[in-house]
């Protein structure tokens, strides 16, 4: 079967003029174009677009994308798996923060009653899903699969007071830190007290602490643009760079 551009627009629900610019740049060309002009799009384009809006789906950009879709077909299938498998995950965090939602509704009702655990539960599972998102992938090359499941489950078991005294240990964090880059001392209490406060934070959620671990991560703020702009759009533009120094000093053995 084949359609027009626009047949194939409607059928896939994006606009003619994103079909015209994947041509362009040749992510989805047309089978071919008939005699009065129009791009005409058989079964395989079909099924590669729908392959191109699976990954759009994930925020891959296209350029990305345009790589995935060049290997293998035993490739394509493996990146297939790891998007169905993301979708579940994607679907129970949705269903978890929907039944937190209507929880609280019905709590604020006076028909049910919630403990802490309960009141957090959704939250903490979408904050999780944004983590993954941004820095999945990465965090799971590096420290390994069960190391970062692991810590996932630690952080959703984390009680209110533990999430508070979290996000508490994170703003001191921060304050220590802007002044440490004003004043460049990586000798004063301040830039002590920032490390401590990191490793502090990080202890909420990490299952392991080790000194490799805490200075790998800080290469990875400097090594990574979405990890520096964590620190460097709350604190400063230098802030990722001034934590790293600071616990490549401080975190020895």
């Amino acid at each position: 079967m084949e359609y027009t551009i626009k047949k194939i627009a409607e059928l896939s629900g994006i606009s003619t003029r994103t079909l015209r610019y994947y041509d362009e740049i040749n992510l989805l060309k047309p089978t071919r174009i008939n005699s009065s002009g129009y791009r005409i799009y058989g079964i395989k384009e079909v099924d590669r677009l729908q392959q191109i809006l699976f990954y759009r789906s994930l925020d891959i950009k296209l350029e990305d994308i345009q790589t995935i879709l060049s290997q293998s077909e035993v490739d394509i299938q493996h990146s297939l798996k790891e998007h169905y498998n993301q979708l579940l995950l994607k679907r129970q965090q949705i269903d978890s923060l929907l039944l937190t939602v209507e929880k609280t509704i019905r709590y604020q009702k006076g028909e049910i009653t919630m403990n802490d655990q309960e009141k957090f539960e959704g939250l903490k599972r979408e904050a999780l899903q944004k983590n993954e998102k941004l820095y999945g992938k990465e965090i799971r090359e590096k420290y390994g699969e069960s190391t970062v499941e692991t810590s996932n489950k630690k952080w959703l078991n984390l009680s209110k007071e533990q999430f508070n005294q979290m996000e508490q240990t994170e703003q001191n964090l921060f304050s220590a830190l802007k002044k440490v880059i004003q004043s460049k001392d990586y000798d004063s209490p301040e830039a002590k007290e920032a490390f401590e406060s990191h490793k502090e934070w990080l202890l909420f959620t990490t299952p392991h602490y080790s000194v490799q671990m805490h200075r790998g991560l800080g290469e990875m703020y400097i090594a990574d643009e979405r990890f520096a702009s964590y620190y460097n759009s709350r604190v400063g533009d230098e802030a990722s760079d001034v934590l790293n120094k600071i616990i490549q000093k401080y975190a020895i053995q």
